[in-house]
């Protein structure tokens, strides 16, 4: 947001994302929202209506741009395009405000009686049909240029209405929940839907009444009802039930209905998704959930593109191949792989670096925050990179040293992988690293295809800590592993020669004085597996060398002992003291083991204590203190 135009520029030719991103109409927007959405009858023009200030804009399709931009006095309610382009419009204004506008624009303004809400156009009899906070349907003729009779409907208020594109029958849906249907040859009413009735299922909550909000014609034959309560109810207009009820569960005002006869679906709309079921099973084909909230759907004729109206500046586009193939206008489309969503956040600048407060310290630039070169942002701060290479120079300059000799390091590691490759065996427990090394070997030359691969001790986590820390290592002289490993002498010797030479190996390449040539040689010879016998020899071995080493220790303590000469101790007198005898201190020690009264009675009895009464009745004990 707080980027400039000239680095919005600059950041598109870097950017992956910004260069993919399909743009398919250029400033596809409006200043704050969007309330209507229409395309006209060729294909050409899409018409917007939205605030603020409240205006319309029409879009070439062909040219991929804006045709022209009309600022209107007041916020238009809904409109309607009468000619194949856009040279005859009609809007409904929020002031009862009807204003008709040609091609160069406005044309004629007139007024109706009460607040509209919605009007259909008779093309038979060039008729406007308005409904709104009224009962009566106002008729506006546009050949005679006069208001005709209104028609005289049993509602209260009337939310939408709509006209039948076959037998032009008129249809209005009320603020009680019904739908009322008139004959425009005879004006008279042909039909009354309980639709309120019909919406109310077993399983559904309903806060209040549902009025009609929504009404759209298929064919001749089929009409979708949506109400206020978030139900989308398909009828037949021979039947007063409805074929279908489809719940959008969210409870909220259905906003548009839409027909795809290509594979019998209906788009149906309230402020929060756009759903898509059949409408033979009501199955659903799929759902939008866009980020802001919908006011309109448009569907582009003959085509899988969808356009919404929101409470947001972008008017969305969605392209679903599966509904039909891309309009004429943007048929490369069809020939795209990659994903037309757009991620909306990112996370990587090229000209600014994230750098917390931590960072800042370390840095000296802490003293920076509250000024205009960092940018708050979430954790931590946005700063210009150019600021920080500067910043991080002076700290650290001897970065580039340590950048080059590790770029150095990575070279000779790479032209050493061309060597011999040797065994890496870590500091700690060498010996056991390289007999699991030679276990798992064993087992991959003797493992059967068919069984799975068992995990080795080296690379599991949870033994990583053996081989790293000294205090895990194994004590080969203790008296415990000796008894339990009776033939490890045998085969630790084998192991240590092993050993010695992959060490020797390991340093060779260190120092880099010569390169290894080919594997070293094994010191071990085939020798056949001990038996039994020589088993029980083995520990009775290991047992008779432990008590001789036992026996040893027990001499060498013993001539400690005599070797130790017993010296007298001396001890010191403080000043002012006299030495009586050592029975002194065990007197005190004596007088000590007794009761606290006993040695009141002693004090008393030596004259250092007086214990007396007072008047008062309490005890007072006056006493001497010992120099």
């Amino acid at each position: 947001q707080w980027l400039s135009d000239r680095k919005k520029r600059a950041l598109q030719k870097k950017d992956v994302d910004i260069r993919r991103r399909i743009e398919l109409i250029q400033d596809f927007e409006m200043p704050t929202v969007s309330t209507k959405i229409k395309v006209s009858r060729d294909g050409q023009y899409i018409m917007a209506a939205g605030t603020y200030k409240p205006r319309v804009r029409c879009f070439d399709t062909y040219q991929l741009s804006q045709k022209f931009e009309r600022c209107l006095d007041s916020e238009v309610v809904t409109f309607e395009i009468l000619s194949d382009d856009y040279s005859k419009i009609v809007f409904l204004q929020c002031g009862r405000f009807v204003e008709f506008h040609s091609q160069h624009g406005h044309y004629y303004k007139t007024r109706i009686p009460k607040f509209g809400r919605d009007f259909s156009y008779h093309y038979p009899s060039c008729d406007l049909y308005f409904v709104g906070a009224s009962s009566e349907v106002y008729r506006l003729n546009l050949e005679q240029g006069r208001f005709l009779n209104s028609l005289q409907t049993d509602a209260s208020e009337s939310n939408v209405c709509d006209i039948n594109p076959v037998h032009f029958l008129f249809a209005m849906g009320t603020a009680e929940g019904k739908v009322e249907c008139w004959d425009p040859r005879t004006r008279n009413r042909v039909g009354v839907l309980d639709c309120a009735l019909s919406s109310v299922t077993a399983d559904a909550e309903i806060d209040g009444l549902p009025s009609v909000s929504a009404l759209k014609f298929d064919g001749a034959l089929n009409m979708a009802v949506g109400t206020t309560t978030g139900q989308v109810l398909l009828y037949d207009l021979r039947s007063s039930n409805p074929l279908i009820v489809k719940d959008h569960h969210y409870g909220l005002p259905i906003k548009s209905i839409q027909f795809h006869r290509q594979l019998d679906l209906i788009i149906s709309a309230d402020s929060r998704i756009i759903k898509i079921w059949n409408k033979d099973t009501g199955k659903i084909f799929t759902s939008m959930e866009p980020e802001h909230d919908i006011n309109d759907v448009c569907l582009y004729p003959n085509s899988g593109m969808l356009m919404t109206a929101n409470e947001a500046p972008k008017m969305n586009i969605y392209y679903i191949p599966v509904l039909g193939p891309a309009p004429k206008w943007c048929s490369f489309l069809d020939n795209l792989t990659e994903e037309l969503e757009e991620s909306p956040e990112s996370t990587v600048y090229d000209d600014y670096k994230f750098v917390t407060r931590k960072d800042l310290e370390d840095l000296g630039l802490a003293h920076l925050i509250g000024s205009s070169l960092l940018r708050a942002y979430m954790h931590g701060f946005f700063m210009d990179i150019r600021l920080y290479h500067k910043a991080k120079m002076m700290a650290n300059p001897f970065a580039y040293e340590e950048y080059r000799r590790e770029k150095i390091r990575q070279k000779i590691e790479e032209t050493r992988a061309q060597r011999v490759q040797l065994k890496k065996l870590p500091k700690v427990n060498k010996e056991l690293a390289l007999k699991l090394i030679e276990e798992e070997e064993e087992q991959q030359v003797t493992r059967k295809r068919k069984q799975k691969n068992l995990p080795s001790l080296l690379k599991d986590d949870r033994f990583k800590v053996m081989f790293e820390n000294p205090d895990f290592q194994v004590d080969e002289q203790s008296e415990e592993f000796r008894l339990l490993n009776p033939l490890v002498s045998k085969i630790s010797e084998k192991r240590k020669r092993k050993l010695k030479i992959l060490e020797e190996l390991e340093a060779q390449e260190q120092e880099e004085e010569e390169e290894p040539e080919g594997k070293a040689s094994d010191a071990e010879s085939s020798e056949s597996s001990d038996d039994e016998k020589g088993w029980v020899e083995e520990v009775r071995k290991q047992r008779k060398l432990l008590r001789q080493e036992e026996k040893v220790k027990r001499q060498e303590r013993f001539k400690e002992d005599q070797q130790t000469l017993l010296k007298p101790q001396f001890f010191e007198i403080k000043e002012g003291e006299e030495f009586r005898s050592f029975k002194d201190s065990a007197k005190k020690q004596k007088l000590m083991k007794k009761t606290l009264g006993d040695r009141l009675k002693l004090e008393e009895k030596l004259g250092t204590l007086n214990v007396s009464d007072t008047t008062v009745g309490s005890k007072q004990a006056t006493f001497k203190l010992k120099k």
